[in-house]
C-alpha cells in the first residue's frame, strides 16, 4: 500500500483541503494560552505503570527538563508503529486536544519494522513516510508545531564492541521526509548511538532494563530514560523548537527518584 501526497493525507484526517492549501493556521491575537508538548511514538518513549518497573520511557523523564507550564502530555503506547497508532485512533485523540502553538513531537520505528505483522509494517521510503505526513499535515493544520524524532537506538554491539545501528532505513527515511516537508528534525538515533558507544558495552547495562530476571535491550530503566530524554531536550533547543527559558537541568543531576509508576488503572 501506499498513500498519496498531502490531499489524501489530509482527507485521512478528515481536513478540508481548503485548509491544506492555505497552511499552518495561526493562533488569534490575544493572550497567550500555555502551550503543550504531545508525544506520539511506542515504549520507548511511553509512560509506564506500576507492573512495569523499574522500565521506563524517556517521556516519564522529559518534564523535567523543560519549564514549569511547558506541559507534556504523553499519548506513547508500547508496541504501536506510525501505522497501528493512526489506525487504532490515536492520533485523532491528539488532533482532536492540540491547539495552535502547542507541539507534536513523533517517534516511531521500532514495531513499522516487524515486517511479519501487516497491522504495523510499514515500508520505510513509502508507508512509513506516508503516515508520517498524516502526523505533520493534521498538525499543521491546527496550528500546531510537528517534530520529527528519529527512533531511539537498541543497545547492541558488534563483537569489537562498537555500537550497531537496529533501524534500516527508517531514520534515513524520517531524515529525508523532515528536509521535504521542512520539519524540524531530532537525530536522536545517531545521538543515542554515539552515547551508546561512549559508554560502551559493559556501562549502557546500567542505561537499559537489565534486571535479575531480564536482560532487556531495547527499553530503558530511570537513568536511561533520564539520558534519552536530556537528548531530546537538547535538540528541541539547537533545533531552535523551544528557546532557552523553555528547558531547564540540561546538565543538572537529575534523581532516578523523580521516575515514578502510576498504578496500571490510572489515567496517563
Amino acid at each position: 500500500m501506499s498513500l498519496t501526497r498531502r490531499q489524501v493525507s489530509a482527507a485521512g484526517l478528515g481536513l478540508p483541503l481548503a485548509l491544506v492549501a492555505t497552511g499552518t493556521a495561526r493562533a488569534a491575537p490575544g493572550h497567550p494560552r500555555p502551550r503543550t508538548l504531545y508525544i506520539a511514538g511506542d515504549s520507548t518513549a511511553a509512560q509506564k505503570h506500576a507492573d512495569a518497573a523499574p522500565e521506563a520511557g524517556w517521556g516519564m523523564a522529559l518534564p523535567f527538563l523543560l519549564r514549569p507550564g511547558l506541559d507534556v502530555v504523553n499519548h506513547a503506547v508500547n508496541g504501536r508503529s506510525s501505522k497501528s497508532f493512526v489506525d487504532e485512533g490515536r492520533l485523532d485523540a491528539i488532533l482532536a486536544a492540540v491547539r495552535p502553538g502547542d507541539f507534536l513531537l513523533i517517534q516511531f520505528a521500532h514495531n513499522d519494522e516487524k515486517a511479519t505483522d501487516p497491522a504495523r509494517h510499514t515500508e520505510p521510503w513509502t508507508t512509513y513516510q506516508d503516515y508520517l505526513r498524516l502526523y505533520v499535515d493534521g498538525a499543521r493544520v491546527r496550528g500546531a508545531r510537528p517534530v520529527l524524532a528519529t527512533a531511539v537506538e537498541r543497545r547492541r554491539f558488534d563483537a569489537d564492541g562498537a555500537a550497531v545501528p537496529s533501524h534500516g532505513d527508517y531514520p534515513a527515511a524520517m531524515r529525508a521526509l523532515a528536509g521535504e516537508e521542512r520539519v524540524a528534525l531530532l537525530d536522536i538515533q545517531a545521538l543515542s548511538l554515539a552515547l551508546w558507544q561512549e559508554l560502551g558495552v559493559e556501562e549502557t547495562k546500567k542505561y537499559f532494563n537489565w534486571t535479575a530476571t531480564e536482560q532487556d535491550n531495547t527499553h530503558f530503566n530511570p537513568p536511561g530514560a533520564i539520558a534519552v530524554a536530556r537528548l531530546v531536550a537538547r535538540e528541541l533547543l539547537r533545533t531552535r523548537v523551544l528557546g532557552p527559558r523553555d528547558v531547564r537541568r540540561l546538565n543538572d543531576v537529575i534523581p532516578e527518584s523523580w521516575i515514578t509508576w502510576p498504578d496500571a488503572g490510572a489515567t496517563t
